[in-house]
């Protein structure tokens, strides 16, 4: 790669917007297993609802403050 190359690269990310979206979450408590946390974009659809969402369990989460 070229340094021109190396530019016109550079030029396309910092003028392409990227994609802007506010989630949402919800705690779902299990009665015979740890609770989970699904994440989902705030405007979704209910059919996208059905699609685009993260589920992450306990031991996916860490403090805050120890990841800074």
């Amino acid at each position: 790669m070229t340094d021109a190359n190396a530019n016109n690269v550079d030029a396309r990310r910092t003028t392409t917007e990227d994609p802007v979206f506010e989630l949402d979450h919800v705690t779902i408590e299990n009665e015979n297993t740890p609770n989970e946390c699904a994440i989902f974009p705030r405007d979704a659809t209910e059919d996208e609802l059905m699609t685009n969402w993260i589920e992450a369990h306990d031991e996916a989460f860490v403090d805050l403050e120890s990841m800074r």
